[in-house]
């Protein structure tokens, strides 16, 4: 199908659909009333057609690319379960959903949430009742913390058979050992795992008290009272103070700042460090008293709470006015939980609490991570019971069914049950916490925590890392690095040339005579036909910072020294503005770093409200400007712009600054403008395009009056404001362009080099802006000098994506942008072909991603790919990723510690991440894939000889080796050496390090998989047989020889085995290995009622255990050797 459908671009796609609907329509004759429809009606009509029109997905279309897209159709193929398996298999899940879903509407019927009116100061007048203000991170209570523990261990099939088998040593029909050789081991394990999640439930209950018991002011009739965090209800008047954290989200009422708005910081909600300006209610703003509140009658209207943190429809309406006020809300009138108040006092509404907050709502539920190689592990035990359960019936058969055949059976059952070893969890969980200490105790990664415990060999198995950008790559700290005039630019080592034209006060002269002449037209156009040729550097350098001075949002704010608002508002006038007390507010940090350029420059902005500004000179004067209107910066723009009058000249100038693709067109034609904004973007730095028009009084008259028409009129409104702005913006005078550096964490870009090189894609995931977002993927190296950037264009239907979707389709090995809305229409519509796609890229960014949206991309990858993901972030935003991607690593930062409280390992930098995943999650895997095989190993050759030993005797069910031999032989004979495993490594740290290329080879899974899993079972028949074999061959009278020759050779085998599989010797490993032999050689003497003590001591005996061991361990030495010479690990290659 896919073959069939030719790759049109973008818009002959279009207007192919655009000809068949025409042909339809002329089809249907003007006698059947078919009128064909307007184009505003034609995308929506478009859509009818995308069933016909399939998205190219066809193989064939990536022929030429070098991806790894052959692994793609896993996705598809792992849902094709057929017969039997999918029908039992399938029915059984569907038929256990059911019965937990139906449980749980039972249990807690979900409530509906709706839109709701709220009475201010009145939460019993409140319709519903709405939840607890209380936050929650536990993941069980009092009474479901045993069943919830027993539940998660028990669900593997490797515990729950460990639990069958020792519940059956209470029949004693079936007893075969002592007791405590059955339970001994699993209450240990289950020991530990109680404790470890009471000490994280206890830890989690505390964090959570300590911010549900937080105070907070709430205005009533009677004054003010103090209230806990998690008794605030919906209707509630909150106060909140500087620096405190907003409790539940809230309509802001009134402020204790004279402009009626206030700021505040956000990074623990959408990850963004900038301070967001928020605008109180006017109605109640403009009450005298805060007292006043009380006596109005008024209610706020809240839509039903909802995800988006971004956007809020309500209104505001006071009654008890004539006419009633009505005031519409939206996002700015909003305060959500868990963001600070960065500036004044504030007092608002409760409109919602607890679980139906922006914050708590973007914040999933943390699951219980289990790593993918006790999965595998898992599935082995399943081969391995399944081989249990043969082989018992096998040794029935052949006993042929005599007697009550079922308990023998079961007794056989048992008698095999050391295949799978009980031991097994106990060693790979002390192993854990022993690679959790490893990684702990690096003094290369210092700081680095292990919060959960269970899975550190997944920092070994990854393929995708999705990283947030805003203080997680970059430090957030903005740094103005570059201005270039055209013909001169300047660095970081060249400012104080800037500072030197700034004292300089002739150009004020010139400019001044330049701005008379600017009164009458015909001079003004004079002079801005040739200004390249008149004016000096120092001049423009002087319009230059001046326009970047004057042309912004920002607010200098100054740490009020009074106590009142108002007389701080006269102290302030008194300081003189004085500059240690000063600080910068804006929306954005690029913003704040150019001002306090021009500051350290000698141009400062001392002050500024809504209708001027003032800015002060290197020589102390203090220049006034008053702001007649101001464009504020929007993505659609991606331009701001200002209209400022000069008090002392009158002179009206308009100034603009903004990105180069939307300027460009704008200023006047210039040679230099794009070649010098490629130079710096390829530097990493943020560029701005500055330019300036002058204005006569008439023209901006005629500007201002068309202007408020446009914002009066009803339809289309935005689009006749833009018209009016745009008849501004021509022909303006290019001044300077502006180069800002967002400075990135240490060693980023060898760190993503690093991972890059070890077959791990990267993605980022950030709330910031396109813009922005694209920037540092270039400047941190997530994308490359040489590759192309494919930037998906908004779409918002499914006609617009599908048609977007095959642009992208076209384009090869290409990095991909998109933005979280439109990532939100393809996910809708095409979840499957954009997976398939962005899978391909080399690296992906999606900006403006809600934090919902960061873990439903985690989710994504995990669904469609079936491969490992980690998670890494730093703000309370990433919380949601980190806990849903299979491995979450969190940075502590400046956006607080909520993410590394959240994640499975903490780090203090970003760097720190490519030793974490190279070094100790390549030794962690290995490791664990070594020491569980060997672990099964070590049970299956045990069982190998009972099988040998009840074949020999008649088929008898009757245990070979009993009691403390067991006991022993899975633990003071043989534990030391098999978990002195932990301690080898197959190349050195550095050397992984230095070629990231080996950890590719571990997410193909090669360590553990059926391979060699079938290889060590071929070992343990052999040797298991050759040990029974030989004891019954080389016995002379006594069976109880039998069993000190097998025994002790199995001591040796075992111990030999394990100094076989050792690649790199630890000290520690020689010591167990000498150890274990030494107790087992000193216990001899006291295990008189197992072996004949006499007969041990004979050089008989010592031959015929030195012979079965050399016969039973040699030719796998052999063969190893051989293996090594003739097809040796791409890593010895490296070593050599």
């Amino acid at each position: 199908m896919a073959d069939q459908i030719p790759l049109y671009p973008v818009r002959s796609a279009a207007a192919a659909a655009h000809r068949k609907r025409a042909a339809y329509y002329s089809a249907a004759g003007p006698g059947s009333g078919a009128e064909w429809p307007s184009s505003r009606y034609q995308l929506e009509d478009e859509s009818a057609h995308l069933d016909e029109m399939p998205l190219m997905m066809s193989e064939e279309g990536f022929e030429n690319d070098e991806s790894d897209y052959h692994t793609l159709p896993r996705a598809r193929t792992a849902r094709r379960r057929r017969g039997l398996e999918r029908f039992v298999c399938g029915g059984w899940k569907l038929l256990c959903t059911s019965c937990c879903d139906w449980l749980v509407n039972i249990c807690q019927r979900k409530r509906e949430l709706k839109a709701r009116t709220v009475w201010l100061g009145c939460p019993e007048k409140c319709e519903e009742k709405h939840p607890r203000n209380s936050i929650k991170n536990q993941k069980y209570n009092i009474f479901t913390f045993i069943p919830g523990v027993l539940y998660e261990q028990f669900k593997f099939f490797l515990n729950l058979y460990f639990l069958v088998v020792s519940c059956s040593q209470f029949v004693p029909a079936l007893k075969i050992g002592y007791l405590y050789t059955y339970w001994a081991p699993l209450g240990f394990v289950l020991a530990v795992t109680i404790m470890r999640e009471a000490i994280d439930e206890f830890r989690r209950f505390q964090r959570d008290k300590e911010v549900n018991s937080q105070l907070y002011s709430k205005l009533t009739v009677r004054g003010k009272v103090q209230v806990k965090s998690s008794d605030i209800q919906v209707g509630d008047l909150i106060i909140v103070e500087k620096n405190q954290r907003i409790p539940s989200d809230m309509v802001f009422l009134r402020t204790s700042e004279k402009a009626g708005s206030c700021f505040i910081r956000t990074d623990q909600l959408d990850g963004e460090t900038d301070w967001k300006l928020k605008v109180a209610v006017s109605c109640t703003q403009r009450l005298p008293a805060l007292g006043d509140l009380f006596s109005i009658s008024a209610y706020v209207y809240a839509q039903k709470p909802q995800l988006d943190i971004h956007s809020f429809e309500g209104t505001f309406t006071r009654e008890d006015s004539d006419p009633p006020i009505h005031e519409s809300l939206s996002i700015e009138n909003t305060l959500w939980a868990n963001t600070i108040v960065a500036s004044g006092t504030v007092i608002g509404v409760v409109i919602y609490t607890g679980k139906e907050t922006r914050s708590v709502m973007n914040t999933s539920n943390p699951k219980n991570k289990v790593g993918l190689l006790d999965l595998e592990l898992n599935q082995l035990t399943k081969a391995l019971f399944v081989a249990l359960v043969a082989l018992s019936v096998v040794m029935v058969t052949l006993q042929g069914f005599v007697g009550p055949w079922y308990r023998s059976l079961f007794r056989f059952l048992l008698l095999f049950s050391y295949i799978i070893p009980i031991s097994l969890r106990v060693n790979l969980d002390m192993g854990k916490a022993a690679y959790g200490w490893m990684i702990m105790k690096d003094e290369s990664i210092p700081g680095t925590v292990v919060r959960t415990s269970t899975i550190p060999e997944e920092l070994g198995r990854l393929v995708y890392l999705l990283t947030d950008k805003t203080g997680t790559l970059t430090q957030n700290e903005m740094v103005f690095k570059r201005l270039h005039l055209g013909t001169v630019s300047y660095g970081a080592d060249t400012m104080d040339e800037i500072q030197g034209h700034l004292r300089n006060p002739c150009p004020q002269t010139q400019s001044q005579a330049g701005g008379n002449n600017a009164s009458s037209t015909p001079p003004r156009k004079a002079q801005s036909s040739a200004p390249k040729v008149r004016k000096s550097v120092s001049s423009r350098v002087h319009e230059a910072v001046k326009a970047i001075a004057l042309c912004h949002n920002v607010s200098p704010v100054y740490e009020s020294r009074a106590g009142v608002g108002g007389e701080a508002e006269y102290a302030e006038a008194d300081q003189d503005f004085s500059d240690g007390n000063r600080t910068y507010q804006a929306a954005s940090p690029d913003e704040v770093a150019l001002v306090q350029w021009t500051e350290s420059v000698g141009l400062t902005l001392v002050s500024r409200d809504l209708g001027s500004v003032q800015l002060r000179t290197p020589s102390g004067q203090i220049q006034t400007y008053c702001i007649l209107q101001m464009f504020p910066f929007t993505s659609e723009s991606k331009r701001m712009g200002v209209i400022v009058r000069d008090e002392s000249t009158a002179e009206i100038t308009f100034y603009m600054k903004g990105a180069d693709v939307a300027m460009s067109s704008i200023v006047q034609y210039n040679d230099w403008l794009e070649e010098e904004c490629g130079n710096m973007a390829r530097e990493g730095l943020r560029t701005l395009v500055v330019a300036k028009r002058a204005l006569t009084e008439e023209q901006y008259q005629d500007f201002e009056s068309r202007y408020s028409q446009a914002k009066l009129s009803i339809h289309d409104r935005a689009l006749k404001v833009a018209a009016v702005v745009e008849s501004l913006e021509r022909q303006m005078e290019l001044l300077c362009l502006t180069g800002v550096e967002d400075r990135l964490q240490a060693d980023v870009r060898p760190t993503l080099e690093l991972l890059r090189n070890a077959g791990i894609k990267i993605w980022m995931l950030t709330g910031d802006k396109l813009e922005t977002a694209t920037c540092i993927a270039k400047s941190s190296h997530l994308v490359s000098r040489t590759q192309d950037i494919h930037i998906f264009r908004p779409v918002t239907n499914r006609g617009e994506a599908h048609l977007e979707l095959n642009a992208f389709r076209r384009k090869h090995d290409c990095a991909l942008v998109i933005s979280g809305d439109s990532l939100e229409v393809c996910l809708k519509y095409y979840e499957h072909e954009l997976a398939e796609l962005a899978c391909q890229c080399p690296a992906v960014v999606c900006c403006r991603c809600s934090p919902t949206q960061k873990a439903r991309i985690a989710k994504l990858l995990q669904h469609h790919t079936g491969k490992r993901t980690c998670a890494v972030g730093d703000g309370g935003n990433d919380v949601s990723m980190i806990q849903a991607a299979d491995c979450g690593i969190g940075i502590e930062g400046k956006e607080g510690r909520q993410a590394s409280l959240a994640a499975d390992f903490s780090v203090t930098q970003f760097r720190h991440i490519g030793r974490l995943l190279m070094v100790h999650g390549r030794s962690s895997y290995k490791r664990s894939a070594a020491l569980g095989q060997f672990v099964m190993h070590r049970g299956l050759i045990i069982s190998t000889m009972q099988a040998v030993f009840s074949s020999v005797f008649y088929f008898a069910s009757v245990p070979l080796y009993q009691g403390f031999l067991m006991v022993g032989y899975a633990t003071i004979y043989t534990m030391f050496p098999v978990f002195s495993l932990v301690l080898d490594q197959d190349v050195k740290p550095e050397t992984a390090m230095l070629y990231p290329e080996l950890y590719k080879d571990l997410t193909k899974g090669r360590s553990l998989s059926f391979k060699t899993f079938l290889v060590w079972v071929l070992i343990s028949i052999y040797q298991g047989g050759i040990l029974m074999y030989g004891a019954l061959l080389l016995f002379e009278s006594e069976f109880v020889h039998v069993l000190a020759i097998s025994f002790t050779a199995l001591i040796l085998t075992e111990l030999l085995m394990v100094a076989l599989t050792i690649r790199t010797w630890h000290w520690l490993m020689a010591v167990a290995e000498v150890l274990s032999l030494g107790c087992y050689v000193a216990s001899l003497a006291f295990l008189n009622e197992y072996f004949d003590v006499a007969f041990i001591t004979t050089v008989t005996f010592v031959w015929k255990v030195s012979a079965i061991t050399m016969v039973s361990c040699l030719p796998l030495y052999v063969l190893k050797y051989l293996k090594r010479k003739l097809s040796p690990p791409s890593y010895t290659k490296l070593t050599s």
